[in-house]
């Protein structure tokens, strides 16, 4: 059976469902084959489904790694604010035929994943305890 092509279908998604963005599902597609090609590399062979945590998990890795601390503001920009989103996306792929799911796969299965803000924020936050830089009225009073 041939792969139905990814960019075609996608086009007929975008005309029937316009909530998220071409470069979401894009975003998605690279992150579920990080995701899958992250997964064989640990276990040393060739995973081919994932779960929903598995592929939240790569999303996060993913998206970190591409846009940094942009992250969040870019997926929020695609229409793409919660996991929840995530799986929505991942059930209009399968209905299209671009994904596969197994028979106890659920949209549930991406709720309450992780809040954005902690997963694509936190990470470029400073840390607590830091000392704080001395201002320049503290070198004054340090050099007199």
């Amino acid at each position: 059976m041939q792969q139905p092509d990814f960019e075609a279908v996608l086009s007929t998604i975008l005309d029937s469902e316009p909530r998220y963005h071409r470069e979401a599902y894009s975003f998605l597609k690279e992150a579920l084959d990080f995701a899958q090609k992250a997964i064989s590399k640990a276990s040393k062979n060739q995973v081919g489904h994932i779960t929903a945590r598995e592929l939240l998990d790569g999303i996060r890795q993913y998206g970190l790694a591409q846009y940094g601390p942009m992250a969040k503001t870019v997926l929020n920009e695609w229409g793409v604010l919660t996991c929840e989103d995530f799986g929505e996306m991942v059930f209009i792929l399968v209905e299209h035929g671009l994904l596969r799911k197994k028979e106890s796969d659920k949209k549930d299965d991406f709720k309450g994943g992780y809040d954005f803000a902690e997963a694509f924020e936190r990470p470029f936050r400073p840390a607590q305890g830091r000392v704080p830089m001395p201002s320049s009225d503290d070198a004054k009073v340090a050099r007199s």
